[in-house]
């Protein structure tokens, strides 16, 4: 809190911003950092980013010379000596006892180290006029002028010549062509072609952000959606208005049979990737393989690639947009299988599917395909992203992508079907497709066929959890339609693997084995909070499997209180406002004396908090920003809390939470006050007004550069008096301790009445500076807490209390097989932890490519 600690700051922005001025008539395109200029080589076009770097190094070198030797490094009671005064003495036999001596004795060591070694090369009478006054802020008087120092300030010399390095590098390089044609190292070499080679993956979703435009669009088309086009308008009607014919077991839009007359078949199911790029392509680039080699104790099984690719929706988070669908999801799926080389990004599929050269049907085409449902983050836009990149685009990466509307049937070999359901954001699907799947179920579903149905949401799990009764229309086609003829359901959504099966009895069983598979590169969601859904349309269910277990489920969640913060850092900024809203009005705190009195330890604790209830108490009957800012908090808090709760547990649950960041409000802001205080009453804050720095800095400057012609006079009359009184206010703005201390003694005296509304916001924002930077890890601490133990505990916030952790790992997919026998074996195959470093595969290449499509002629 002391002169130098601010003067440091001052000096550092002085000269970083005196480097950018003077630079700007030298245009700098170096790569490396000033300090290293002469050992590194670039090429011109890649080193617009070093601009600033350059001169935050200079200021730092400039900064830590001056907290090491101080403003000037030649003692006065010492004459200045040469350049070859002391660099080398360390060296000579008879000086090394003396230096080993100086060497203990540190500050000795330091003293010579900055007056030797550090010194200028010569003194003031040495330098031209305009470099003179340039460096050392007086006119030339060749040692003959009163009052006049010969001394170098060895601050802006040592700028000077960092200054000059550059510029001298800078103009060698582009008078000689150097940087052009000098070859790179075989090292540097290698070092680039791997950064080319890095895919360029997005990191994930930031879903805690307090400054993701993305999040914040998101929330608005979900408003958008849920408010104006659920119930009004829906993109499943007009589909059905689209298609071609109106005989629903035969339209050629939604009933795909190209697999059916296979002898056997492998297809996969993944849902819920486009979230993080690491975690999206480790299981594209599983789904891509070739085969598979699984190693057992008892046997070892080969699983060649699916013919299908089944994708249960939330294809790109938060929201669905061309940048999100290219960057979060088709990106990964290129890397991983790479389109044919005909293909381009911008193309428009109006008539699918696009078969390639030679194939004359869908039947004969032998490389894998690819079908997609919409997720509930696919419909934030009206469906409109899905229909233009799944439903008008023939190819995802090398996967074969033939449908042309968001819900479909496929027929398998076997007797096995497939259904396809589009749910949009009403959990159900819409009379269209009920229509169209009833009558599919009558005239092309046998009595002893099986079916598959996807969905993208588990509503036997989500119904169960939240106490609700949702897809009505499903229900009665499972349960009335199919009649036991559903062997699987399997959807997406929870972002972990769970299994259950019908536990056998003698009631006959409408779906006899359900799935939920959401790993397919989103965040993990929690598997525990699950564990005891047992029942389904009235038959009891058994757990076979959970990724991950329950006991590592709940062990992961204790990640919120200790890497909260470390994840969602930009949660910072609401965070600390927050908590600034709500000790707004407690600021300042101007009794604090019986804090400091008390003699005892718990005399201290004691009266601190005491003065903390006082103010809660101040907060509840007198203040009007805090007590606002608590009534919405508790409001917020309220909201948040699940429905599945009663009122009165959704209160008391907010009121504790509420009251929990309130307390550390109070706290911190009592412990800030009583840092300023304690700082005042030892002198080091409120010493001489609002301007310490300034009048320090003018102390300098009148003991160190004299001024013997009265230049700094005539310049103050030619600026009409703004040349000292911009330094004088940004002095004043750096310096936020003093003014904080200054305006808060002033209250304390006269009140707040005899602030101005200015003097209020300057005191206010220098508050929160502080405060904020204070908050910020204890607000991360207990929100984290709460969402641990609600978790844990409670069993509430699956959702916000895994998004949080932004969790990669635990990813995983589903492999089918249907057998020659007509049996169905499925394996799932899971990736503990995701890499984040990736090499160039070198059978990327080998993989074959389908050939150019000929143009179809009508």
């Amino acid at each position: 809190m002391g002169v130098d600690m601010r003067m440091n700051l001052s000096l550092f922005l002085t000269i970083f911003v005196a480097s950018i001025l003077f630079l700007l008539v030298f245009p700098c395109y170096i790569y490396w950092p000033l300090v290293c200029w002469s050992c590194c080589s670039c090429r011109w076009e890649e080193a617009g980013n070093s601009d600033h770097s350059s001169k935050f190094v200079l200021s730092i070198a400039c900064c830590v010379f001056y907290s090491h030797c101080g403003n000037r490094s030649i003692l006065r009671d010492k004459p200045l000596q040469r350049t070859n005064s002391g660099w080398f003495s360390l060296w000579k036999k008879d000086e090394q006892k003396t230096w080993l001596a100086k060497f203990i004795r540190m500050n000795e060591l330091k003293d010579e180290i900055c007056s030797s070694w550090f010194a200028p090369v010569g003194s003031a009478s040495d330098y031209p006029l305009l470099s003179k006054w340039v460096i050392y802020g007086e006119i030339a008087c060749n040692g003959s002028c009163a009052g006049s120092s010969d001394e170098i300030s060895p601050i802006y010399s040592l700028w000077a010549t960092f200054i000059g390095l550059y510029i001298a590098n800078y103009v060698v390089e582009r008078s000689t062509g150097w940087a052009l044609t000098h070859p790179l190292s075989v090292k540097e070499v290698e070092k680039k072609k791997k950064k080319q080679l890095k895919p360029e993956f997005l990191d994930m979703v930031p879903w805690y952000s307090g400054t993701s435009a993305d999040l914040f669009k998101t929330v608005f088309d979900l408003l958008v959606s849920v408010t104006v086009f659920v119930g009004r308008f829906d993109m499943r009607m007009m589909q059905a208005a689209m298609s071609r014919v109106q005989d629903g077991a035969q339209q050629d839009d939604l009933l795909y049979n190209q697999f059916s007359d296979k002898d056997d078949m492998w297809f996969d199911f993944m849902a819920d990737t486009g979230d993080g790029g690491n975690s999206s392509y480790a299981v594209a680039r599983l789904l891509a393989q070739p085969s598979l080699r699984l190693l057992s104790a008892d046997e070892n099984f080969m699983l060649p690639r699916g013919d299908l690719l089944l994708i249960g929706g939330d294809l790109a988070y938060p929201n669905p947009s061309g940048f999100t669908y290219e960057k979060r999801f088709f990106r990964p799926f290129e890397y991983a299988l790479q389109p044919p080389p005909w293909y381009k990004e911008e193309h428009v599929a109006v008539d699918k599917p696009e078969l390639p050269s030679g194939v004359s049907e869908l039947k004969l085409y032998d490389g894998p395909q690819c079908f997609v449902i919409p997720g509930n983050h696919d419909w934030f836009d009206g469906l409109h992203t899905f229909m233009r990149y799944i439903c008008h685009k023939s190819w995802l990466g090398g996967w074969l992508m033939p449908q042309k509307k968001s819900y479909f049937a496929l027929q398998l070999p076997k007797g096995w079907w497939l259904f396809g359901l589009d749910l949009a954001l009403h959990g159900d699907i819409d009379v269209y497709q009920f229509k169209f799947f009833s009558e599919l179920i009558k005239e092309k579903v046998g009595e002893n066929d099986s079916v598959i149905i996807m969905t993208h949401e588990p509503n036997w799990l989500l119904d169960w959890y939240w106490n609700d009764n949702t897809g009505k229309n499903i229900s009665y086609l499972i349960c009335d339609c199919l009649n036991g003829r559903c062997k699987l359901r399997m959807a997406g959504d929870l972002h972990h693997y769970m299994r259950h099966s019908a536990v056998p009895s003698e009631k006959p069983v409408d779906v006899q084995h359900l799935l939920v598979n959401g790993c397919g590169g989103a965040f993990l969601h929690p598997t525990h909070v699950f564990s005891n859904f047992n029942k389904l349309y009235g038959t009891s269910y058994e757990s076979k499997a959970a990724y991950p277990s329950f006991e590592d489920s709940s062990r992961i969640a204790l990640g919120n209180i200790l890497k909260f913060r470390k994840k969602n850092w930009q949660f910072d900024f609401i965070g600390g406002i927050i908590y600034f809203v709500l000790a707004f009005s407690m600021f300042p705190q101007c009794k604090l004396d019986h804090i400091l009195r008390d003699d005892t330890f718990s005399g201290h604790l004691r009266s601190f908090f005491s003065t903390v209830w006082d103010a809660f108490i101040f907060l509840l009957g007198q203040s009007y920003v805090s007590s606002a800012g608590a009534l919405l908090l508790l409001i917020a808090a309220f909201a948040f809390i699940p429905s599945k709760l009663s009122r009165k547990r959704r209160m008391i649950i907010g009121i504790l939470h509420v009251s929990s960041h309130l307390a550390s409000a109070l706290i911190l802001m009592l412990l800030l006050e009583l840092g300023i205080e304690t700082c005042i009453r030892h002198k080091l804050l409120a010493t001489s007004g609002y301007h310490t720095l300034y009048e320090w800095y003018r102390s300098v400057e009148s003991e160190h550069f004299p001024d013997p012609t009265g230049l700094r006079v005539r310049i103050e009359q030619w600026t009409f008096g703004l040349y000292p009184a911009c330094i004088k206010y940004l002095m004043s703005a750096f310096d936020v301790p003093e003014v904080m201390a200054v305006t808060r003694n002033n209250i304390c005296k006269n009140g707040m009445e005899s602030l101005s509304r200015g003097g209020a916001v300057i005191y206010y924002a220098s508050v929160f500076l502080y405060f904020w930077v204070f908050s910020t890890p204890i607000v991360s601490l207990v929100f984290g807490s709460y969402l641990y133990i609600c978790i844990n505990w409670l069993h509430l916030h699956f959702d916000e209390a895994f998004s949080s952790l932004r969790i990669a790992n635990y990813k995983s997919f589903t492999r089918f097989h249907i057998k020659h026998d007509g049996d169905l074996e499925v394996f799932t195959l899971a990736v503990d932890k995701v890499p984040k470093e990736w090499k160039l595969d070198p059978k990327w290449d080998g993989e074959p490519k389908a050939a150019e499509p000929h143009e179809k002629v009508p």
